[in-house]
């Protein structure tokens, strides 16, 4: 049984800092490409970033270039995502991702899913 568990997630003021993580277990890590996405209440889930197998590659959406890093641990079969300079429109639920595909990810799809964190950047 594919689990992922995301943790990290809280309360920070504009212009600050968070580090999600996100701890897989039940498959094979370093064969599945890992993402987050968020989802802010009434709208869609969107991807936010995405890493390759070996952690080599990463893309990640226009809103978050520059400010948000991911990274992967294959060893602890744990994906991370360094948010930096935190917007008040970052506020959302942020979800783990493991996938097999590349292309599917950045569109938006993913196999495994894990429960969400939520993030809230507010004054």
């Amino acid at each position: 049984q594919v689990q992922l568990v995301e943790s990290g997630g809280g309360l920070v003021q504009p212009g600050g800092s968070l580090r999600l993580s996100c701890a897989a277990s039940g498959l094979t890590f370093g064969n599945h490409v890992m993402g987050w996405f968020r989802q802010a209440p009434g709208k869609e889930r969107d991807v936010v970033a995405v890493i390759s197998w070996s952690g080599d590659n990463a893309h990640y959406s226009d809103s978050v270039k520059g400010r948000f890093t991911i990274s992967r641990d294959n060893a602890k079969n744990t994906v991370y995502l360094q948010m930096n300079s935190l917007k008040p429109e970052d506020t959302a639920v942020y979800y783990c991702a493991a996938g097999n595909r590349w292309a599917n990810m950045i569109g938006g799809s993913s196999d495994y899913w894990g429960q969400g964190t939520q993030v809230t950047v507010s004054s």
